[in-house]
């Protein structure tokens, strides 16, 4: 969640985190201004604002949930470039990661159609304090023919009459929030305009009910089918257009581009049930697809639309299987060949009433979030409004199920659990209101040891809440991030002690000291990103890759974002590089994480790291070795020359990306934990750096 200290600048990231779910995670600062926005590299932006953290939570330590405010006073420089810009005020940098990297869904709404859903008409200013409190954000405010002449490259001027598209970022985890409708309804109950919907399935027997039957052929590629059936819709272009918007945008997040589930929606008056699920070779399976005029056998399809930008990245999904799913009526009418297309026979229009949704899936769980997702966004709309009717689906092996699964779970969270999460200090009736408006029951119990209990009923649409935590999280986002103080709470023992919320975990406090020594004696913070190219990681170090150190980015969008670093030396080469006519010296660190491959449960692990480079006419290796000296003086650590026990020390090395007998390794208790000297001329060749530097990067995490 986002929370911000001054309008439209400072922005903290919030966590709410239970030590059991997570071993790290990462907080990301707001998205840049226009001017500093740049798809290279990272942009830098630096005044007196929250620092990003990394947050490592354990068994043993609380996660962090905000980040301090750096206002270490330091001289002023700047550093800028067509493509990296950085300037310096207080000599600690705030970083702006560029808003194409944002993995956050980012939804365009009618600003008229919304503000009509709300019922008011809100400034543009005030729209963006709703958001906010809300735990969302208005990312941008466009039009229709803008983007189209963006996408173009056209410089055309705008008409006045042009519909404002508001691009708001939500949640990832914020199925329910995807389109207009799950938006406009969660805003009302967040404002107190309307009541929690409750959904409910259409009060039908089973033997009229509609059913799937399952072949066990499916079993070999997509095993799992759900279905429901929206009765008495009434659909107009914009309410058409967001339905077909949402199951784009499942598509693209929890459904993993159709490789986890596939949605295909029908009008189900153009069609006869019962239906079946099966699983045919290619050849045995022909029909029209949506929007051609001819007929197809499914290999032939894959053929032709090998060449169709949309769907083509589709096709890998079942291309090599022997058997391809489908899905029939009674009549053998086709209506969808998932993942790839629907049937054109059953093609949803806006004259369409009743609307068969058939989700087919490799995860059952994920399939029925979806389902559920896209019939309680637009049941408002059927005749008899939230009320959806059920489908059976009846298995390979005679088993038979009910869809949607509508079930309402409940759970029973401490009501000092929540306090303590957040830092506040809260009666039960308080936090069951603050949860109603998140669009949760909640109602007040007590334990057997007499300790307040929350029960909360977590209903259909917000698939998000799986732990006591998301609890905490939508209690905070209600009460307000605000208005959440930095002071001392009661524990379940009795004693005072900062909550979890508002703790520092000691790695995390003790990058913020170096941070502020570092930049005190003259460097100027950086940040880059934490991928790299293969080629920058490697060979432009003079370092070969022998497959055992380096994590590998599966089908990167970029070469220049195939592995995660092992190193932060290629990151401030490049910044050093995008800024060769700054005057000189050049004095630049960072504190950041690289990612080895580890034979632990997760496969790799995150390290923490110090680098720091200087920049100018001679290589400043003295200044390099000081720094060094420097942060182990603050640490309390002696140099020892020899001694494994508990002093430093250092000796010669012989690393590729150095000039030879101008580096050397740091060892502390024995081990090395860092390494610096003069870079070797080829690199800085490689990366287009002409004039000598010295460069040091060392483990922090050796220090705690």
């Amino acid at each position: 969640m986002k929370t911000k200290t001054e309008k439209g600048r400072v922005r903290i990231c919030f966590l709410f985190l239970d030590p059991s779910l997570s071993k790290s995670l990462f907080l990301s600062h707001p998205p840049p201004p226009a001017a500093a926005l740049n798809p290279s590299l990272t942009a830098l932006n630096l005044s007196p604002s929250p620092r990003r953290n990394a947050v490592q939570s354990s068994a043993a330590a609380a996660p962090l949930l905000s980040s301090p405010r750096r206002t270490t006073p330091h001289r002023t420089q700047s550093f800028s470039s067509s493509r990296f810009r950085l300037s310096n005020i207080t000599g600690i940098a705030t970083a702006y990661l560029d808003d194409q990297n944002n993995t956050m869904p980012t939804i365009g709404v009618g600003r008229d159609l919304l503000f009509a859903a709300l019922g008011r008409t809100y400034t543009q200013e005030e729209f963006e304090d709703l958001c906010f409190d809300f735990g969302i954000e208005l990312d941008d405010v466009t039009t229709e023919k803008a983007i189209v002449r963006k996408e173009k490259h056209l410089e055309e001027e705008a008409d006045e009459d042009e519909e404002v598209i508001y691009k708001i970022d939500i949640p990832a985890n914020r199925y329910d929030l995807l389109c207009l409708e799950g938006l406009a309804q969660a805003l009302r109950v967040f404002c107190g305009i309307q009541e929690i919907p409750t959904y409910k399935l259409a009060d039908i027997s089973k033997d009229a009910m509609l059913k799937m039957h399952v072949k066990p052929e499916t079993s070999l590629i997509r095993p799992f089918v759900v279905c429901a059936v929206l009765r008495g819709l009434t659909f107009d272009k914009a309410r058409y257009n967001s339905f077909i918007d949402l199951q784009d945008k499942l598509h693209q997040n929890i459904c993993r581009r159709r490789t986890l589930v596939a949605i295909g929606t029908h009008d189900l008056d153009k069609l006869e049930g019962p239906f079946t699920y099966e699983a045919l070779p290619p050849s045995s399976i022909n029909f029209t697809p949506l929007k051609q005029e001819r007929s197809f056998r499914a290999d032939e399809l894959m053929e032709f639309y090998k060449s169709d930008l949309k769907l083509k990245k589709f096709l890998h999904i079942i291309e090599d299987s022997p058997v391809y799913p489908v899905i029939y009526d009674s009549k053998r009418t086709v209506l969808s060949l998932p993942p790839i297309i629907n049937g054109a026979h059953s093609a949803i229009t806006l004259e369409t009433k009743n609307v068969f949704i058939e989700c087919t899936a490799t995860d059952l769980t994920k399939a029925k979030v979806v389902l559920n997702t896209m019939v309680t966004a637009f049941a408002e709309y059927c005749e008899n409004k939230f009320v959806i009717e059920p489908v059976e689906v009846i298995s390979s092996d005679g088993k038979s199920h009910i869809y949607p699964d509508l079930s309402v779970h409940t759970m029973e969270v401490p009501l000092s659990y929540i306090n303590g999460r957040i830092g506040i200090s809260l009666e039960a009736e308080e936090v069951t209101k603050l949860l109603y408006r998140m669009q949760l029951y909640a109602k007040q119990s007590t334990s057997d040891n007499k300790q307040s209990n929350i029960i909360v009923s977590v209903p259909p649409t917000r698939s998000d809440v799986l732990h006591p935590c998301d609890v905490s999280e939508d209690v905070a986002i209600a009460y307000g991030f605000n208005a959440i103080m930095d002071q001392a709470i009661v524990d379940n023992n009795g004693s005072n002690r900062l909550a979890a919320s508002l703790t520092l975990l000691p790695l995390n406090e003790m990058s913020d000291l170096i941070r502020k020594e570092v930049a005190m004696v003259g460097f100027t913070e950086v940040l880059t990103f934490i991928l790299c190219s293969k080629k920058e990681n490697f060979s432009m170090l003079n370092r070969k890759d022998d497959k055992s150190k380096a994590v590998i980015i599966g089908n990167p969008r970029s070469s220049d974002f195939e592995a995660v670093r092992t190193t932060l030396m290629p990151g401030i080469l490049k910044t050093v590089a995008h800024n060769k006519d700054h005057p000189k010296p050049i004095k630049i660190f960072e504190v950041g994480d690289i990612a080895i491959l580890d034979d632990n449960d997760v496969g790799a692990k995150n390290l923490r790291q110090l680098a720091a480079l200087h920049c100018g006419a001679h290589a400043g290796l003295e200044i390099i070795h000081g720094l060094v000296d420097k942060v182990m003086e603050k640490n309390g650590i002696t140099f020892s020359p020899g001694d494994k026990s508990g002093g430093y020390y250092i000796e010669e090395s012989d690393e590729p990306e150095f000039f030879a007998r101008r580096q050397a390794r740091i060892i502390y208790k024995g081990k090395q934990i860092g390494i610096f000297g003069i870079v070797d001329p080829e690199v800085l060749k490689n990366f287009d750096i002409t004039d000598p530097c010295s460069f040091v990067e060392l483990n922090i995490e050796s220090f705690l």
